[in-house]
């Protein structure tokens, strides 16, 4: 029996039902975890950040399993595609002073009305909100629609529907909204100290490539060069002139 899960979620005041609603699997996966199964990271995380607590409070024998690993690197997903819904939003409503999202389309960010409602609400609480888009008339654009094989006017269409999404953003106090035409190695993407990074593969569609989730701790660390690369494309970047 897994004791820390069993109290972590009295106090929270959540059944197991509660968490395999939100985490989208079968009940009974749960209860295995109660009697002592450890979940896949994904799910190690997803269930931490639902009852507020962190994955060593739960799982404490999957800290010697991670010791290798510098204390900055939170979890590594395997597929963007893996990282729960319920992450994305817990991540975005978390930031107090910073958000920061650097994609070329990010379209299925923009078409999560939960989330743009998170935006806002941040944004209205004083968090400055900046995001990078690629100019759909960037010939990096296209190409990176041509290396996945959706088609370089696909990659354009994408992100030309992304600002219309985000067009509810427009003239919030505190969203910026930019375009680069930057050669985008990684996706990145921001809550304060926090950043998720999604990293670009030759061939392979971004919801199929890997995920880390990263702490910013120290100067010179991992999560600073990723901070870095975000301000210099931020930098070079042209405010979009209007919201399509």
């Amino acid at each position: 029996m897994n004791e820390n899960l069993r109290h972590a979620l009295i106090r929270a005041r959540l059944q197991p039902l509660d968490i395999a609603t939100h985490l989208t699997v079968d009940p009974k996966t749960v209860g295995r975890w109660l009697n002592g199964r450890i979940p896949h990271p994904r799910h190690r995380l997803a269930v931490a950040d639902l009852l507020h607590v962190t994955e060593d409070d739960l799982w404490p024998e999957t800290m010697r399993q991670r010791r290798g690993l510098p204390n900055e690197i939170k979890a590594v997903y395997p597929h963007r595609w893996s990282v729960p819904a319920d992450t994305w939003r817990t991540f975005f409503d978390s930031a107090r002073t910073e958000i920061g999202i650097l994609v070329y389309s990010g379209l299925f960010l923009a078409e999560d009305a939960g989330l743009l409602r998170i935006l806002t609400e941040r944004a209205t609480a004083g968090v400055r909100v900046r995001i990078l888009l690629g100019d759909p008339n960037s010939p990096h654009v296209v190409a990176r629609g041509d290396e996945e094989g959706t088609g370089g006017d696909v990659m354009a269409a994408r992100v030309k529907n992304t600002l219309t999404l985000y067009r509810p953003l427009h003239g919030i106090d505190g969203v910026e909204i930019r375009l680069h035409r930057t050669v985008l190695y990684n996706s990145i993407y921001r809550a304060d100290d926090e950043l998720l990074v999604n990293l670009h593969a030759y061939g392979t569609r971004a919801p199929e490539a890997p995920v880390i989730y990263l702490t910013h701790t120290e100067s010179d660390s991992t999560a600073t060069t990723y901070l870095d690369s975000f301000e210099r494309v931020w930098n070079s970047a042209e405010p979009a002139a209007q919201m399509t």
